[in-house]
Formats: C-alpha cells, structure tokens, sequence
C-alpha cells in the first residue's frame, strides 16, 4: 500500500465519520518561538488551548513536519527522519476516549477493501498512562485485546503536557509487533525497535498549575470542553504495511536512496556505514525538497541554515560514497516524482527548486574540495600528537577562508573519535565579525599590494552610476582574499569585488562609501567598504554573506536608499558650511579636510584662534539661510582650467584629471570641484545644526554640525531639556543661565558647609569610640561603624585619632562609614600590634572582601571598600575574626 493511499485512506475514513479535512500547515510556522512545524498539532494549538475557539469539532489532518533535534539519529534507526508526515484526528469538546480508541481501532484493523487498514489485531499492542483505568477498560471492551497486550506507562512515555500551565492529560499509544526477528519478546515496555509506535491518541482532560517540571504539576481538575489530540505516523504505518525494514524504504523515499545506488555504483544492504549514507541521502534530499517546497532557501540563519545543513551533509554522504561529482539534479528529481502525487507543488514550483537546489550544490562541492584535506591533514595532526581536540584556530580557519561549516568539522571530528575546540572557534568567530563590521575602513589598504589591481585596471576604468542609479547590473571582474587574486569567495569570507559597474559611491571628497548589497544568483554580500585603491578602479570591500560568489558571475549592486540620501544631505551641507565660513571669516578660512557621512559632517579650516559664539551663530544662520532659500544644486563636467577660471574651489587632498565636475550651490556662491553625491535642491538638506568648534591643530579649526533629521532630533531633545528646566525651576527661558549659576553656587556653599559639619561631628565621636575598645587575643580593638561620613579621609583622620588615645598597647582600629553610598573600612595599627603580627593591609582586604570589593595598603594603615554598605557589620567582625583566627 502506497504511502500517498494510506493518507488517502485515512483522511477518507475521518471525513465519513463527521471529520472537516484540514489542509496542511506550511512547514514554516508563524510560532516565533518554531523554526518549523514540529509535530501535527501545532497549527492547533490555539484550539486545543482554548485560546481561538475551534471553528470545527472534528478534524482531521495529513500535516508536513520538520524535526531536526535528532538528526544524529537519522539513517541509523528505521524511524528517524527529518521530514515527516503526521495524520491526526481531533476532537474539540465533542467525542473523548471512546470514540477516540474506537475510531482508531476500526480504522487500523478493518478490511482493505472496506477502506481500512487490514492490521491483523494479533500484531497489536497498546500502552495506557498507569493509573488510566478508563482506557484500559475500553480498549479490552472495543478491542478485546488480551490483559497482557495492554501494558501500563509511567508520565515520561504516557502524559502528555506542554511544560506549561494549561491542558494536559495521558496519552495511550499503538504499537506493531515486528516479530521476533527484530528484537526480545514483552510489548513495548521494553523499549526495543521490534514494536514500533505507529498511533499516539492523546485525551487532554485536566487543567494543570504549579508545573515544576514537563512530568512534575499539579492538577487543579477536569477540563470543561475535553480534547482529542492524536497522531499517526505515516511513514511509520507505510514501511509497516509496504513490508519494509525502515522508512527509508518506503515508495516516497526509496526511490531516492535506489537513484544514490546507482550514483555510487555500491550496493545497499552490503556495509552498515554505506547504508546510514544512503538514508541519510534519502531522508535529507526529500527534506530539502519539501522546504524549498514552502519557500525556504539555503542561508546562514534561521530556517535557511537548517536546510543548508541537511543539503551539505547529503552532499558529503554522496562523497563519503565515492561520489565526487553534482547529484542533485537527478536526486532532487527522483524525489520530486516520488512526492508529487501527494504535493503537486513540488512539480508546479520545480524551476526555482531546482535552481537553489543546484546552486547550493555546486557552491560546497567546492568548499569540500577545499576544506576536507585540510581537515583530514588537522585530524592526522591532533592524532599523531596524542591530542583529543583539534584546535578552534584549525576549525576557524576551515570556516573562514574556505567556507567549511562549522557542524561539518564538528561531525567529522566525532567521525574520528575527535572534539573541537568549540569555546576557541566561537571567541575568533567573535572577534572576526568585529573586524568586519567595525574596522573595516583600516583593512581596506592591508587587503592587497596596488600591483594586485594592475590587471582589473587594464579592464578600463569601473563605471560608476550612482549619480542617477539606485541598483545597477553588472558582472564580477576580479576578487581578492588577503591581497591574492582569486576565483570565487565563501560564505564567511571578507573579500574585495572589483565590478565593471556600481552604483555605491567609493569614499571620496570627504564623503564616505555607501551602505548597501552586491546580489547575484545564489549569493549576497554585504559591502563594509567602498574604496578607489587606483584611479579609476573602485574595489568593493564585503563579507559573504549567503552562498558563493566566483568571477564572472553577474552582480547587482544596491545602494542603502536612506543612508545615501542622508549623505547627500551632510555633503552639501558641507559645501554650505565652507562658504558661510568664507563669508563670515574672509578668503583666508580655506578648506583643510571634511568628512561628510548620513546624518552628519565636520569641517577643517585654516585659522588661528576659537570662534567666539557669536561667530558660529552667524555661520549656522548664513548657512541656514541657503537653506531656506532653496538653492538650485547643478553639476557640470567640463576642463579643469575652465573650472578654475570660474572659481571653482579644489578641495583638500583631492587629484584632479584634466576633466573634473564641479558642482555649484546658488551659482558662483558655493562653486567647489567635487565628484561626491549632493541634493537637487539646498532645501531637501532641511537643517544644519552646528554642535562643535575645536582645535586640531596650531592653525587649524574643525566645526561639526548635525545634518537634517539628526539636527532637528538633536534641537529637538535640547527643548525638551530647557522645557523642563523652565517648569522645575520655575525661571523664564531668558534667566535661566543666571539662576542656575546662583543655585550652583549656593549648592557649593552648602556643601562646604555640610562636610565641616559632619568632619566636626565625626571628631566628637573620639571619646566614646576609644571607650568601645575590646580584647581580642592580645589585641585592643576598636571595630565600629560610623555611618555616613562625608569622605573616606575624615574617616581615617578619626582612626589614627581613636589609635593615638589607646597608647602603646597592641592597638587595631577598624573604622566603617557609608562614603556616598559606598562602603569603606579603615584599618590602623600601632607599633606593637604589629609587631605581634596584626598587618593593616592584610586586614583591610578581609573587610573588603565582606563587601564585595578589594582593599590593602601599608601595614600600618590600609583602606578597603566594595559596593554593599549593607554588609559594613560583616566586613568589621572580618577584622577581629581574622585578628582572633
């Protein structure tokens, strides 16, 4: 019996006796705490946990599912798989156990022709929660099944909860009997791959609290609506009823492990490694193929990594069988006429499968080739050293300059009796990223010798279409890894793509490189820099970031949108601020270096001294003011001494050709050589904000400055702040510099005030705190807390006061006072404690180590302090423990 006919039996079955036939879920859920669609009652979770009424009583399913906790166990078990099909029956508020173990037990054993199943009862056992009298007593009154074949289960097998509070309640499951054959006689209870569960029906009936554990709650009481939850493998009952040892071998997947038989040229049945390969081929290419079937593609993350890993680890049981060549375009289309019958999308949806499929192929065939003698020649190593590990520096270097996953090295380490050092390869994955993303910009001239470009260059100049382009199509010329010239760049890999085209702007003028992406088929790079190494060659800094990128290839490069719009806005606010400088300060104010990116700018100028605030005022407001007055922004290319003659200011540190473009604000206002990205018009730029003047240098200033909504933001949160200092201190706008002034003066006064009162009070406390003085051992100790003390010098200043008035017998002080919310302990020590052994600094670091803190010092006086001012008593009886120990 076909697999796709046992679903079809069983969904016919259910829907004669009241079921609504429910379509399968996808197997992407929208669960945000599900990758996928784990087991067949997910999609009802909120019916069966009441948070959704049902809108059904009966249902019944056929649902696609996804497991990969074990996939370990995958091909080494003949009921391990990854994808899997679950059919239920379910029941909300309306029949319970009885028709529950009714229904499935007139379906499993009734007559084929009648449209059952044709499961000779004899080969049947059941198991019930152990203290379920209820279904026992059912099954022998509906089954007539024999005492023993009915066998009781703890909570671990038999209850059914979600961990949480909410329904639950015990489950019975059916086995089949395989037969001697496959293992020791005495029913499921004995946990043997001879019975094989095939039928699981839940009855969710009581409401549990207080859960401590999946199997440790209370039960508060019976379920008002009770709930029928049940799941029937189907792959399971398939192998059964198609007299095969395993799933593996059923009509859907068979096909698949007999096209990899044929692939290897190895025989199934002959070698025990082989076979698990061969399963482990079936099982993942089906798997791969249903994902891709509900739109899930190969990536770096999330549902994309899952199935990247179950395709790589088919791919490399392929070469674990002698395989070194693609596969996949006959696997994948054995699987996909194997499943289509059941799910025609796999047919209708076949060109995009096939081409992800295909692509992800290709791509870590090549990582293999790279990666595996590396690794092989890792493990001789380790093993030849006598080490169990290999080293995390060994597995990062697989995984950063060749692409090699991670779990690959981890499996084939295991595979050689080996570990990885994961803590190490997970500290470097760590510190790479942060090179990556943060330090990019100091990489981009270690990556490669100029030399290195030389043939790029000889390509002619890269085109850059930004000016006008968002996203542009073009083709990769060249890439580089550490400053070598290679053919293609992994996942994982920071490289540099030259293109024949971009639209991203490469740092120049003062103006940063554009954000953005490079995407081609099966690839997409994330662009951490944008640089001009030569004249005229633009090189594109990236990290790969899904698939593999090689030479020749096409490439679209895409441009951040928000992040170019906003660096227009700071570089013509750029051309602006230099003007306005030029009008304020006079022709000598020239332009010394900028830097413009999205949101902000800063400019260097020529000049001797600080801008007084009124100077910035004037230059924020002429700014402003080209602001408001919408100038037209033009750009015209033409020759460098026609530039010239018209004005045009070079900037600073920039070569020019014997054609430039120079840009004009407002006509001859603003008139600048340039060839960064600017606005249409001087009012999109909307705000120019200056929030800084400095010095960098004996003749040189920088003025900053917060560019359209990053200015009006910062505006924004500074009258917020005047408006409550208005409202607290009940003072207009205009007063308010003077009223605070007054009230910082008054608050210094007090204070002064406050710490010669508390350093009098201290003081005053000298009689009675030397009266406190106690015996320990040979010791006169003092041990006191203070309270609060206005400084930790008033509090030392009082020990050695209190150590003074005890004389010349073995005297330790041990001060504590709440210092500012900080704990701190003082500790003296006169001649002769120490000379019997007390030492202040060892006793100080007893007091702090009470407070959660450190201390130490000379023998004679020493500090100690922590960030627990609760524990002052504690750290006090630390002292005069250690002096009594």
């Amino acid at each position: 019996m076909k697999t796709a006919e046992i679903a079809r039996r069983y969904l016919d079955y259910f829907e004669k006796n009241g079921h609504t036939i429910v379509p399968s879920a996808s197997l992407v859920t929208d669960d945000p705490a599900l990758l996928f669609t784990v087991a067949g009652m997910v999609p009802f979770i909120p019916y069966l946990s009441g948070d959704v009424p049902a809108p059904y009583t009966r249902a019944a399913d056929n649902q696609k599912c996804i497991r990969t906790n074990d996939i370990e166990e995958v091909g080494k078990t003949p009921r391990h798989g990854t994808f899997f099909q679950m059919l239920g029956n379910w029941s909300f508020g309306d029949y319970f156990k009885e028709g529950a173990i009714r229904f499935a037990w007139e379906l499993l054993t009734s007559a084929e022709e009648d449209g059952g199943l044709a499961f000779d009862p004899k080969d049947l056992w059941v198991t019930v929660y152990e203290d379920d009298d209820e279904a026992r007593e059912l099954w022998l009154k509906i089954a007539g099944l024999p005492e023993e074949r009915i066998q009781r289960l703890g909570k671990d097998t038999n209850y059914w909860s979600t961990g949480l509070p909410g329904p639950a309640g015990p489950c019975s499951e059916i086995f089949f009997d395989r037969g001697p054959a496959y293992g020791i006689d005495g029913g499921p209870a004995t946990d043997d791959d001879r019975y094989v569960e095939i039928w699981n029906l839940v009855f969710m009936q009581y409401e549990i609290t207080n859960v401590r554990s999946k199997y440790d709650f209370d039960i508060v009481g019976e379920l008002p609506a009770k709930n029928i939850d049940t799941g029937m493998g189907l792959e399971r009952v398939a192998f059964i009823k198609q007299g095969v040892d395993n799933m593996y071998e059923t009509d859907q997947v068979r096909p698949v492990l007999d096209k990899a038989v044929e692939l290897s040229g190895r025989r199934y049945g002959a070698n025990h490694e082989d076979d698990v390969r061969f399963r482990v081929i079936a099982d993942h290419v089906r798997s791969s193929l249903m994902l891709m079937s509900d739109g899930v593609t190969p990536s770096n993350d999330g549902r994309g990594y899952i199935l990247r890993r179950l395709m790589r680890r088919a791919i490399r049981s392929m070469r674990l069988l002698g395989v070194e060549g693609p596969t996949f375009a006959e696997l994948f289309t054995v699987s996909r006429d194997a499943m289509k019958e059941a799910y025609p999308v796999v047919e209708t949806d076949w060109a995009r499968i096939s081409q992800y499929a295909l692509a992800e192929e290709e791509t870590f065939l090549r990582t293999l080739a790279a990666g595996s003698a590396i690794l092989d020649d890792s493990v001789a190593l380790t093993k030849k050293s006598g080490a169990t590990a290999i080293a995390g520096s060994e597995a990062f270097l697989l995984h950063d300059t060749y692409g090699f996953p991670i779990d690959l090295t981890l499996e084939i380490a295991e595979e050689a009796g080996l570990s990885v050092d994961r803590a190490a390869f997970d500290t470097l994955m760590q510190e790479q990223r942060a090179r990556a993303k943060a330090d990019a910009r100091s990489r981009k001239r270690q990556l490669a010798d100029t030399s290195v470009y030389r043939d790029f260059r000889a390509k002619g100049e890269t085109g850059f279409t930004g000016y006008t382009d968002l996203e542009t199509e073009s083709s990769v010329l060249g890439i580089l890894v550490d400053g070598v010239s290679v053919d293609r760049a992994a996942v994982g890999q920071i490289a540099e793509v030259i293109l024949a085209e971009t639209a991203l702007y490469a740092e120049s003028g003062g103006q940063v490189a554009d954000k953005g992406v490079i995407v081609g088929p099966g690839y997409e790079l994330e662009v951490l820099d944008v640089q001009k190494p030569v004249p005229g060659l633009v090189s594109h800094t990236v990290e790969v970031t899904t698939g593999e990128v090689g030479v020749g290839q096409p490439a679209t490069t895409v441009v951040d949108a928000a992040n170019r719009r906003a660096a227009r806005q700071a570089h013509s606010a750029t051309h602006l601020v230099h003007a306005a400088l030029r009008d304020t300060l006079g022709k000598t104010a020239t332009q010394a270096g900028s830097l413009n990116r999205a949101g902000y700018m800063r400019f260097d100028f020529s000049w001797a001294q600080a801008l007084s605030d009124a100077t910035k005022s004037e230059i924020e407001e002429i700014a402003n003011n080209a602001v408001r007055d919408n100038l037209e922004v033009t750009t015209r290319v033409l020759p460098l001494d026609e530039a010239k003659s018209l004005g045009a200011m070079a900037l600073f540190g920039e070569k020019y050709g014997d054609t430039v473009r120079m840009v004009d604000i407002g006509g001859p206002w603003s008139r600048e050589l340039c060839a960064g990205t600017h606005v249409s018009t001087s009012a999109e730029i909307g705000l120019i904000n200056l929030v800084g003047e400095s010095s960098v240098g004996a003749s040189n200033r920088r003025v900053e400055a917060l560019v359209g909504l990053d200015a009006f933001r910062s505006l924004a949160a500074e009258r917020a702040l005047v408006s409550q200092l208005t409202t607290t201190l009940k003072t207009p706008r205009d007063q308010l510099p003077a009223r605070i002034a007054e009230l910082t003066a008054s608050l210094k006064a007090a204070e002064k005030k406050i710490a010669a009162f508390e350093s009098k009070a201290l003081a005053d406390r000298l009689p009675a705190l030397t009266a406190t003085a106690s015996t320990v051992g040979p010791y006169a100790v003092v041990a006191e807390s203070l309270g609060a003390a206005a400084s930790a010098d008033d509090v030392r200043s009082l020990a050695l006061q209190v150590r003074e008035r005890l004389g010349s017998q073995a005297s330790v002080v041990a001060l504590g006072a709440d210092v500012a919310g900080r704990p701190v302990v003082i500790v003296a020590t006169n001649d002769a404690a120490r000379a019997a052994g007390a030492k202040a600094g060892a006793l100080a670091k007893a007091a702090a180590a009470a407070l959660g803190g450190g201390g130490g010092g000379r023998d004679d006086v020493a500090q100690g302090g922590g960030t627990d001012a609760a524990a002052l008593p504690a750290a006090l009886s630390a002292v005069t423990g250690a002096l009594g120990a």
